[in-house]
């Protein structure tokens, strides 16, 4: 993955079979306290992590790959950026990395092409017979469940 404070590397994969690196400088962090673990130092270190990606001033996206990301993730975006928290570590360090990995997949999976559509198919001659078929003898099945009568 990438080190806190350098380049984001988002690893190869649909949409991106290069793979993509972000510059350091289209990234920003924030660092505020965090409500999570921590102990006696809870209340006095930023530890709570938040990476904030601009799309309209990244260079390293295309247009496409921006408009992909954008429709694709329009519910999370603010404003134009994609914001990620990381609170779950007590040191500082460990959610620097855990942000720049959630962006990082976040980014992978927006730039995967979406699926092709469904081909609708008709169920073959043999397939409708075959189902028939086992109808009639799951009912001739239920039917002999019956009380026995005596002639």
């Amino acid at each position: 993955m990438s080190r806190p404070g350098g380049d984001l590397t988002v690893p190869p994969g649909p949409g991106i079979p290069d793979g993509l690196v972000i510059p350091a400088a289209d990234l920003t962090e924030r660092f505020s306290r965090s409500p999570g673990p921590g102990g006696q130092s809870v209340n006095t270190s930023d530890t709570r992590v938040e990476l904030v990606l601009d799309l309209a001033g990244s260079s390293a996206l295309t247009d496409t790959q921006r408009a992909r990301v954008a429709r694709h993730l329009a519910a999370q975006l603010v404003g134009g950026t994609v914001v990620v928290v990381a609170s779950e570590h007590r040191g500082q360090h460990r959610n620097r990395i855990a942000a720049r990995e959630r962006l990082a997949a976040l980014l992978r999976e927006a730039l995967a092409p979406p699926a092709p559509g469904r081909r609708p198919t008709r169920p073959s001659r043999g397939a409708k017979r075959r189902r028939i078929e086992e109808k009639k003898q799951r009912g001739q099945t239920k039917a002999l469940r019956g009380r026995v009568r005596e002639e």
